[in-house]
C-alpha cells in the first residue's frame, strides 16, 4: 500500500493564508470577499481560479497577471511561516521508518510547495510530487486521481489518500482510492459529511501516533 497526502489544509496549515489573501488581493481593487467567490477558487488549480477571478470580479489583469500576485503574496508564508498540521511530520517519519511508500499529490503550484516541502522536512519522506496543475485537472475529478496513480505506478485500491477537502475526497473515493479525511477548520462545516463518507477521519495525525505506538 501506499500512503498518498494532500498538502494545503492537510500536512501545512496554509487555508486561512488562502483565505487572507483572497481578502486582501479584492479589498485592494474594492471588491468584498463573499462566499460565493470562495466558492470559486476554494477547490481549484492556479490558472482556473485566476480565471475565475478575472470573470467573477471583471478585472482588467490578466490570469497570468493575478497569479504573479498571489505567488507573491504567498512566497513567505510557504517558505518561513506556515506551520504544519500537528503530527504531519512524526506521522510520515513514523511511516517512513515502517519501510511504506509515501507520496504527495496536490493543487498547490509547484514553486510554493517545493518551499513549504523543503522547508519543513516533507520532502525527506515523500518519494514522489504529483501536481494538479501539470495534469491540467482539478483535484475533485475521479480521472486526475486515476491519472495520478498511474504517474505513480500504483493501482488506486493499493493506495490510502488523505486529504481535508470533501470534494477532493469524493472524487478519490469515485476513483477506487482508500480515504481518510483530515480536519481542517476550512472545512469544518462538512466534518459529519466527510465522516459518513470516508473509510476513516481525523482530527490531527497526532491520533494516527497514538494508534500505532
Amino acid at each position: 500500500m501506499m500512503k498518498l497526502f494532500d498538502l494545503d489544509g492537510t500536512l501545512l496549515d496554509s487555508n486561512g493564508l488562502w483565505r487572507q489573501i483572497d481578502v486582501d488581493f479584492l479589498a485592494k481593487r474594492g471588491i468584498a470577499w463573499s462566499e460565493a467567490y470562495n466558492q470559486g477558487v476554494i477547490h481549484a488549480i492556479f490558472p482556473t481560479a485566476a480565471r475565475f477571478t478575472k470573470e467573477f470580479c471583471q478585472l482588467s489583469e490578466t490570469p497570468e497577471e493575478i497569479m504573479a500576485e498571489w505567488l507573491s503574496m504567498a512566497k513567505e508564508g510557504y517558505a518561513h511561516t506556515l506551520n504544519a498540521k500537528p503530527g504531519a511530520l512524526d506521522y510520515l517519519s513514523q511511516c517512513a521508518g515502517a519501510g511504506e511508500t509515501l507520496a504527495l499529490f496536490t493543487s498547490a503550484e509547484p514553486e510554493l510547495c517545493q518551499a513549504a516541502l523543503t522547508g519543513r522536512g516533507f520532502d525527506r519522506y515523500l518519494t514522489q510530487v504529483v501536481y494538479a496543475r501539470d495534469l491540467n485537472m482539478e483535484k475533485r475529478s475521479p480521472a486526475a486521481f486515476r491519472e495520478c496513480a498511474r504517474l505513480l505506478g500504483t493501482a488506486p485500491n493499493e493506495i490510502t489518500f488523505f486529504d481535508d477537502s470533501p470534494v477532493s475526497c469524493k472524487g478519490a473515493l469515485e476513483a477506487g482510492f482508500t480515504v481518510i479525511g483530515v480536519y481542517d477548520k476550512a472545512f469544518s462545516a462538512a466534518e459529519r459529511e466527510m465522516r459518513m463518507m470516508c473509510h476513516g477521519y481525523i482530527r490531527s495525525f497526532e491520533e494516527l501516533l497514538t494508534a500505532h505506538s
